[in-house]
C-alpha cells in the first residue's frame, strides 16, 4: 500500500462517499465480531485492524475459523474459512443489506451457526452508487501510513497498550495507552470508567469536524495537561471532545508528517505519564 513515512494527498470532500459505503461495511463487520468473539475489555473484540490491504477481523473461532477482509487497495471483499473455502466478491458500491447477506450467506453455508448472524434492522438497502475504487484506494493508503506510524509509537511504549485497531462504528484508528492505575471512586470491574488510558486516534472526519484529523485524548484529563505547549499545527479542543487536535492537511503541511507524529504522541504520552499517574 504504502510506507509509515508516506502520508499522501488526497481528496477528502469528494471521498464521502466511498468512506461512507466503507463505514457501512466495517460495521456489519463488527456486529459479526461482536456476535462470535468473547467479550474483552474495552471492546477490543469488536474492533477491526489494519491489513496489507486494508482491514481485517483476524481470525474468528466460530464453530470454524473464519477471516474476512474488507480490501481497499483492489476494493474487494475476501474471506476464507478453517475449510479452505474463500469469498471474493468487488466492492462496487452494495447497499449495507446486501453486503451482509453476502457475508451471512457465505459463513453459513460453511459451518457458522445460523443464531450468530447479526441482525439487519438497521442497514439500509440503498446503494452506495458514488463508490469509488480510486478514492478507496487511497483511503486505505492513508490508513496505512497511519497504522505504520502507531506501530513504531506503540513499539516504544513500556506499559500496556491495546492492538492497533479500527473502531467500526465511529470509523476511526486507533491505540490506547493503559498504564495500568485506577480512578479512585470508580469500580474497578468497570474497564471503562475506571482504567486511566490516553487514546491516539485518527479518523477520516464526523458530524462534528468535518475533515480528517488526529486526536489525542486523556481519562481522567488531569489539571495540568491541557496547558503544556502543542507544536505548530495541533490545537487544544474543547467543542466535542476535550484533547489535542491536529487535521490531517495540518500534518501535511510539515516537513516530515511521520516524524511530526511521533514526537507529538510522544511528548503528550510523557506529559500523561507526568499529570495522570500517582507517580508522576
Amino acid at each position: 500500500m504504502t510506507t509509515a513515512k508516506h502520508y499522501p494527498q488526497a481528496d477528502f470532500d469528494g471521498s464521502v462517499p466511498t468512506r461512507t459505503a466503507l463505514h457501512a461495511y466495517a460495521r456489519i463487520l463488527g456486529d459479526w465480531l461482536k456476535a462470535c468473539r468473547p467479550r474483552r475489555k474495552h471492546w477490543w473484540h469488536a474492533s477491526l485492524r489494519p491489513s496489507l490491504n486494508g482491514l481485517t477481523t483476524g481470525v474468528v473461532h466460530a464453530g470454524i475459523g473464519f477471516e474476512v477482509e474488507l480490501d481497499l487497495k483492489n476494493s474487494r471483499i475476501s474471506g476464507q474459512t478453517s475449510e479452505a473455502t474463500r469469498l471474493d466478491e468487488p466492492l462496487d458500491g452494495q447497499s449495507a443489506l446486501e453486503f451482509s447477506r453476502l457475508l451471512a450467506d457465505f459463513l453459513t453455508a460453511n459451518g457458522v451457526d445460523s443464531s450468530l448472524v447479526p441482525s439487519t434492522e438497521d442497514y439500509g438497502d440503498a446503494r452506495f452508487d458514488d463508490y469509488s475504487v480510486a478514492h478507496a484506494r487511497v483511503l486505505g493508503e492513508v490508513l496505512s501510513s497511519v497504522s505504520g506510524s502507531m506501530a513504531e509509537f506503540r513499539a516504544a511504549i513500556r506499559e500496556e497498550t491495546s492492538p492497533i485497531q479500527l473502531w467500526p462504528h465511529h470509523f476511526d484508528l486507533s491505540v490506547l495507552w493503559l498504564p495500568g492505575e485506577k480512578i479512585d471512586g470508580e469500580d474497578p470491574e468497570n474497564e471503562e470508567y475506571s482504567d486511566k488510558q490516553m487514546n491516539f486516534g485518527f479518523t477520516f472526519g464526523d458530524e462534528a469536524i468535518a475533515e480528517p484529523y488526529f486526536y489525542i485524548t486523556a481519562y481522567p484529563m488531569a489539571d495540568g495537561m491541557m496547558s503544556i505547549h502543542l507544536p505548530p499545527g495541533t490545537r487544544w479542543h474543547t467543542d466535542s471532545f476535550t484533547g489535542a487536535l491536529l487535521t490531517y492537511q495540518s500534518l501535511l503541511e510539515s516537513d516530515d508528517p511521520h516524524g511530526y507524529l511521533l514526537e507529538l504522541w510522544t511528548g503528550l504520552l510523557a506529559a500523561g505519564r507526568t499529570y495522570m499517574l500517582a507517580s508522576g
